[in-house]
């Protein structure tokens, strides 16, 4: 890791410290702001004591970025449109990181302090979105190339569908638990459990469900929340260091091969359809010089680009072999054609089968481009954790007592924990970000609902304002950043 700063001019090293601190307090903050989510039934409940409720939660946290992939980190990174992936080593790119940063955590800050179980996803999304538009004013581009809408609108109604299925699910599981253990303690709310029964914890099994429950919502979130966080660094590493991070260092001669016979069979998929294709890419058209300089992705292009990734492949083993220059193009050659093939894929001009192997190819062709080193992935999972053990007992208070008119009960704390559980890990199957916060506080709204226990009206006021301004103000903030800085600083 230390080797990052080798060569560096001092200034440029001090932006690299400067933005991987900003991308770790993010995560920090994530982990006092959404993972107290996690352990607000349990704590509530008294099924754990806090102290060892909100340490096994970090440590979950810790295993779910360990663990979780890539996947989501990945699905945050093409929200911002090719054309600024393709030019990640540039002054602008790294005003762009630092105006997201900021934004997020300065909204992530202002809702925690009052308690507010806002998104931390909404926030960084939301500052995502503000600075690829600014940079679609600024520069000229029509705003709909300023950002990658396909994904945005996917991650969107991930975010939307979530919480409402979080709602639905957890109303239903609660009355199923009603009509099947009508008699069971698992109704009694904590209170109610000590004065009825002179017990300050849950009966067993319960007890045992919420624990099992409220560690796995910390696992998944770990999973989905921190791999934006790792998503970010690589965002930094590539834009500041981009020598050493454009490419895997660490890619195999297996993994390398793969890319290179993923090109291959690119170019055999679009000549095989060259009669719905032919036009768009200009199949018909010879192979000019190599385009892999340009800052944007024509796909009239792509033959010629194909080409180009063969030619730079032919034979190598590891990415070292390359010089860096060789490296960098060969980066923006693999996003162009990446970004093709999702553009050709949205034509919906080629048959299912076709579709399925464009899928499969996308894959191999993003082998050596998406990827983090372990480094990241422990800083990240570390920065997680330890925020979750910090921080926690505002939105502890907000989801245990302040949702609901009523206290609540052991069946209400398990619903909502296990539909957060699965709502998460189905996002993390599709490699979509959702919000923990908000599954797991509309979970608990509808176990309220269905427990005909009421809402605060305040607090339920207060969260859904929380969400609806969260993607607006996180984007004005952040597309008011970016702007400022690309004034001031000329880039």
């Amino acid at each position: 890791m230390l080797d990052l700063f080798s060569g560096l001019p001092l200034p440029v090293g001090l932006s690299l410290v400067l933005a991987l601190a900003l991308v770790l307090v993010f995560e920090f903050i994530n982990g006092f702001h959404d993972t107290a989510n996690a352990v607000a039934t349990v704590i509530y409940t008294k099924a754990m004591p806090p102290h060892l409720a909100v340490l096994f939660s970090g440590i979950c946290n810790f295993l779910g970025v360990l663990l979780g992939g890539v996947g989501v980190a990945y699905a945050i990174v093409h929200l911002l449109p090719v054309e600024l992936l393709l030019n990640l080593d540039s002054g602008r790119s790294l005003v762009m990181v630092f105006s997201m940063l900021v934004a997020a955590i300065a909204w992530n800050l202002g809702t925690w302090y009052f308690g507010i179980p806002a998104s931390s996803s909404h926030a960084l999304i939301g500052a995502i979105l503000g600075v690829g538009l600014a940079n679609a004013l600024l520069t000229g581009l029509p705003v709909d190339v300023g950002i990658n809408w396909g994904k945005a609108i996917d991650i969107g109604l991930s975010l939307l569908l979530s919480p409402l299925a979080g709602f639905i699910v957890a109303a239903l599981l609660l009355l199923g638990f009603k009509r099947l253990f009508a008699n069971s303690k698992m109704h009694k709310t904590p209170e109610e459990r000590r004065a009825i029964d002179n017990k300050k914890h849950p009966p067993f099994w319960n007890r045992l469900v919420l624990v099992l429950s409220a560690m796995s919502v910390s696992f998944v979130h770990g999973s989905n929340d921190g791999q934006k966080g790792i998503g970010l660094i690589m965002l930094v590493l590539i834009g500041i260091v981009p020598a050493k991070f454009v490419l895997d260092p660490a890619s195999t001669p297996y993994q390398i091969q793969r890319t290179y016979d993923a090109a291959a069979h690119l170019n055999d998929l679009y000549l095989r359809n060259a009669d719905v294709l032919g036009d768009y890419l200009a199949l018909d058209r010879a192979p000019g010089a190599n385009p892999t300089q340009s800052l944007h992705c024509d796909p009239k292009d792509t033959l010629a680009t194909i080409q180009a990734v063969r030619r730079s492949l032919d034979g190598v083993r590891a990415y070292d072999d390359l010089p860096p220059e060789a490296r960098g193009r060969m980066r923006r050659s693999l996003l162009c054609l990446d970004d093709t093939a999702r553009k050709v894929a949205g034509l919906g001009t080629l048959p299912a089968h076709e579709q399925a192997d464009l899928r499969r190819l996308r894959a191999d062709l993003s082998v050596t481009t998406e990827y983090a080193p372990l480094w990241v992935i422990v800083a990240v999972a570390l920065a997680l954790g330890i925020g979750t053990m910090v921080g926690w007992r505002r939105v502890v208070l907000t989801v245990g007592e302040k949702i609901g008119r009523q206290g609540m009960t052991y069946a209400q704390g398990m619903a909502a924990q296990i539909t957060a559980v699965g709502a998460i890990g189905v996002a993390n199957l599709f490699s979509l970000p959702v919000s923990t916060t908000q599954v797991l506080s509309s979970g608990v709204a509808g176990t309220m609902v269905a427990n005909q226990s009421g809402l605060h009206s305040r607090t339920v006021r207060n969260i859904l304002l929380a969400w609806l301004l969260t993607f607006p103000a996180s984007m004005l903030l952040s597309a008011g950043l970016f702007s400022a800085a690309v004034w001031l600083l000329g880039v």
